[in-house]
């Protein structure tokens, strides 16, 4: 009969074995730590098995005490296979991984089969495949960031001199715009998803609001030159040179209306 102790873990014996209830609800042998503690002194003996794959045999020896995961891990050297697509059938069941095989019932000279899994295979395959495709994608991502900085900081010092009132060519500005679209038609070619997709976004957002201060900056860039000098003088001198035009416009005007008719040009007489 099973009894419950108070950490609530069912302890029973079956067979002559002590049993404990996993928290995953799985039935196990017992396992004693003073053993475990004690196994450098009183070594756990291992024992031979055969494993059939295919038309071959493989001889393993193996701890009495490990888990079928430990004997997949030996015998992917020996057939090449991923642990992951490995299938152990012992006495015509599939055993997990995390069994033991001695809690299975596997001793000296037990017989056990390795089948191919081929669906996992597949599965495994298409996660490498998705994760190799993450991969670049972030790699591309990082890339274009690292020539972001680069053009950012271009633009950064070109607006510190148009806001001192210098002057930049114009086909420089047009160049770093040609330069950041370049690394925006990059981004648009990834492909992700989750966090390589949300970088992705930032650097789009990023390059827009850099080619909008550049567009600023060129309109900026073709204003006349307000900082230089006085700027109340500059108004004065441009109203004083167009002084004596508009008074000999005035005049001209006057006379007209008068019904007088001034020559200002000499005319060569035939």
């Amino acid at each position: 009969m099973m009894k419950k102790t108070n950490n609530n873990i069912n302890v029973g014996k079956m067979e002559g074995l002590e049993w404990e209830m996993r928290p995953g609800g799985m039935l196990v042998q017992k396992r004693n730590l003073d053993s475990h503690r004690n196994s450098f002194i009183n070594p756990i003996p291992k024992i031979k098995v055969l494993v059939k794959y295919g038309s071959c045999y493989h001889e393993i020896h193996i701890n009495s005490h490990a888990s079928f995961g430990e004997l997949k891990k030996m015998l992917a050297g020996l057939t090449g296979l991923h642990p992951q697509d490995q299938k152990l059938i012992f006495k015509d069941k599939e055993r997990e991984s995390k069994s033991f095989l001695d809690v299975s019932g596997v001793k000296e000279g037990s017989r056990i089969v390795l089948v191919q899994d081929i669906i996992s295979q597949e599965k495994r395959f298409l996660q490498t495949r998705r994760n190799s495709i993450l991969e670049m994608a972030l790699k591309s991502v990082a890339e274009v960031t690292i020539e972001v900085d680069k053009l950012v900081c271009q633009v950064t010092s070109m607006e510190s001199v148009v806001c001192k009132g210098g002057r930049i060519p114009e086909k420089e500005l047009l160049t770093l715009i040609e330069l950041l679209m370049s690394q925006m038609i990059k981004l648009d070619g990834i492909v992700a998803d989750g966090d390589v997709k949300l970088k992705r976004k930032t650097q789009v957002i990023r390059i827009q609001k850099t080619i909008e201060n550049l567009d600023r900056l060129k309109a900026q860039n073709a204003m006349p030159i307000r900082h230089f000098g006085n700027q109340v003088g500059l108004i004065v001198s441009q109203q004083q040179q167009q002084r004596p035009l508009l008074v000999q416009q005035q005049r001209e005007q006057r006379n007209f209306s008068n019904g007088q008719l001034m020559l200002t040009s000499k005319w060569e007489k035939y």
